[in-house]
């Protein structure tokens, strides 16, 4: 029979001790990977070279994009099974599993047909004929694993959302893990360059999907797979993809800003601007990482209780969020403030990248307090079903005030206009959000107080 007693807690435990259980696991996990993609980097940076680490920058806008397909499917359905299990309905939650084979076909389809086209894609987003090796040599073996990537995290975005987010941070460290054993090895002493870091990522992977497959095959879980559930039905799939598509858009703007940034950099400071930016952009994502961890601790508790209709459980949840996240973005500010040169001879000895690094962090953390707040209210609406709000606070920062930013202020600012396009759009998102979040909370003010009289 399968275990219920780890989702009931969701409805009775206390909000700060709830929060605990399932966000630490969560953002441990997620310093871990943000860990590996930083010790990664560090690796193809002293063990190949600047060029390298202004190629692996290259690389982000794709990278990107192959987050968006894991987070359209792994979201989508981890915010259904908490809603499904907060109404009691273990049988709708497993039906949502086996329509996790969406993720695996996403990760064919866009595995194949991108190696097809990466040549002048990676040309297109900015790579020179000195950086395209680094860049093709690094995605061609990403590519070839991303079915596996689709499947690991789209899982694990499960397993963390129906109860068990321990397991989940022990596959994402088991996974990270791997990484850093077996990236040296493959760069260094197989002397295998940035290819080697990719082989280490894909090969990990492959261990850490074995590890979730594990679990859902236990029928002692929560959820698990069973005969019968691995087909498509039109209705779950259109409820992932309409709950999982702010995530996906927010990636996918990601991308497109990463190319208007790596352009301008390639335009305005050359192949060590764009290096200096994946430096910059490693740092920013540890911090964002650990917020969206906060977040994935937070969905199952929000979900489960907005579906039980439990609001002011929702809302202290909502609250201890917004809290947590803005001081987790408040230390990414001080270490851009305060310490940019240590921060940069971590990834690289080069003078000239060093200095380009630290204007750049300074700049771009000037307002990243307030990053993670916005964060934490974008998917406080993504995790209760409310997909049309949380994918317009996602467009607003990357379409509406980012991208216009980075078009505009390089004209008058060159270099440094890159650099303060982040803190500008940053600030006019956040009150964007906040103007979205107040007007929402005062409706389900209104709503709860309907009910109760």
């Amino acid at each position: 029979m399968a275990d219920t007693s780890a989702t009931l807690l969701l409805r009775t435990e206390p909000i700060g001790k709830l929060l605990l259980r399932y966000s630490l696991p969560a953002i441990a996990a997620m310093v871990v990977f943000s860990l590996y993609n930083i010790i990664d980097s560090i690796f193809i940076g002293h063990g190949v070279g600047p060029l390298a680490i202004s190629g692996l920058a290259i690389t982000f806008p794709v990278m990107n994009l192959t987050f968006a397909l894991v987070l359209l499917v792994g979201i989508g359905g981890a915010s259904i099974c908490s809603i499904r299990l907060g109404q009691q309905d273990i049988d709708g939650a497993t039906r949502v599993l086996g329509n996790l084979l969406l993720g695996l076909i996403n990760g064919v389809t866009f595995g194949l047909l991108s190696q097809l086209v990466l040549d002048p894609v990676l040309t297109a987003f900015g790579a020179s004929e000195h950086t395209l090796p680094y860049a093709r040599d690094f995605m061609q073996i990403i590519l070839y694993g991303l079915p596996v990537t689709c499947t690991m995290f789209g899982l694990n975005h499960i397993m963390r959302a129906t109860g068990y987010p321990q397991k989940a941070m022990l596959s994402a460290v088991l996974t990270v893990g791997m990484n850093i054993i077996l990236a040296p090895i493959f760069i260094f002493w197989l002397k295998w360059g940035i290819r080697g870091a990719a082989i280490a990522t894909v090969l990990s992977q492959c261990v850490g999907m074995v590890w979730v497959l594990s679990h859902f095959r236990n029928p002692k879980s929560t959820v698990h797979f069973r005969q019968g559930t691995f087909r498509l039905r039109w209705k779950i799939v259109s409820s992932i993809f309409s709950i999982g598509m702010s995530p996906f858009l927010l990636n996918v703007c990601a991308c497109l800003v990463t190319v208007l940034i790596n352009i301008g950099l390639k335009r305005y400071g050359g192949d060590m601007a764009i290096g200096a930016f994946g430096i910059l952009n490693r740092i920013l994502i540890l911090f964002v990482m650990l917020v969206m961890g906060l977040t994935q601790g937070m969905q199952p508790i929000v979900g489960y209780n907005y579906g039980a209709q439990q609001f002011e459980r929702v809302k202290q949840t909502l609250k201890y969020g917004v809290i947590t996240g803005g001081l987790i973005t408040t230390a990414g500010f001080l270490a851009g403030q305060f310490a940019p040169e240590i921060v940069s001879r971590m990834f690289t000895d080069d003078a000239g990248l060093i200095a380009l690094s630290v204007e750049g962090m300074r700049l771009a953390t000037l307002v990243f307090p307030l990053v993670g707040i916005q964060i934490v209210v974008g998917n406080f609406f993504q995790s209760i079903g409310k997909a049309k709000l949380s994918i317009f606070l996602s467009l607003t920062r990357q379409l509406l005030f980012l991208a216009p930013c980075l078009l505009i202020l390089p004209r008058f600012f060159e270099l440094k206009g890159i650099w303060i396009s982040l803190p500008v759009s940053d600030s006019l998102s956040f009150v964007t959000s906040m103007g979205v979040l107040y007007m929402f909370l005062r409706e389900m003010r209104r709503v709860h107080h309907s009910r109760e009289a």
